[in-house]
């Protein structure tokens, strides 16, 4: 039973806004506020991605501002006095393939705690961002969007057992019909769950009701 084959390409900015290494520190700011965005890739060459300066990068300036950094606080503090993107931004820079699974983007994001991924192809070069609101488009898919998707790519399958139907309501999706083996149950909740834009699955078959 496959899983939903959505990858960061369906859902990226194509169009990323970047900056090059010499971006001095107020346009950096500006840029940030205009489009409305936490994180800026910076290019190099052809358009190579070397690293990224988020807000975090640019904050030490105002906490040191008056601040003596305290015993572990030098190396960002360090950015206290980085006037150009070269200096402020985190190197190398986590980042993403168009082909990785939404799964793989989340994970990368939550383990390293940003916010935005640069999208680059095999050499490094850049070709888009993924942000969190991003990944999460897919639960605006519609009911009947994501209850199509579940009959054709989990019941439609040859190894699915016969006499199942599915509704979906809000994203939460409801299998109903008889199940003669119940070692199956885990195995659909988890195809089910796979399709994207399914908040949570829920089993109504036959004489007992399982929560999956």
């Amino acid at each position: 039973m496959p899983a939903s084959h959505y990858t960061v390409s369906d859902v990226m900015t194509h169009t990323a806004i970047a900056i090059g290494r010499d971006a001095p520190y107020k346009e950096i700011v500006a840029l940030l506020d205009q489009w409305k965005v936490s994180a800026l890739p910076v290019l190099e060459g052809e358009g190579r991605v070397v690293g990224v300066v988020s807000e975090a990068d640019l904050l030490p300036k105002e906490e040191f501002r008056l601040d003596e950094p305290r015993p572990g606080e030098f190396g960002e503090a360090a950015k206290a006095g980085a006037l150009r993107a070269g200096e402020l931004m985190s190197s190398p820079a986590v980042t993403v393939h168009a082909d990785a699974t939404l799964a793989e983007a989340a994970r990368i994001m939550a383990t390293r705690k940003v916010k935005r991924l640069p999208v680059v192809n095999e050499i490094g070069m850049l070709e888009g961002v993924v942000s969190r609101s991003d990944l999460l488009k897919v639960f605006l898919r519609t009911d009947g969007e994501i209850e199509e998707e579940i009959r054709r790519s989990v019941l439609g399958e040859s190894a699915a057992p016969a006499g199942l139907d599915v509704s979906v309501l809000e994203g939460v999706a409801t299998l109903r019909g008889g199940l003669a083996e119940r070692s199956l149950v885990p195995l659909l909740a988890r195809a089910v769950r796979a399709v994207e834009g399914v908040v949570d699955v829920r089993m109504d078959l036959g004489a007992r009701e399982d929560a999956a």
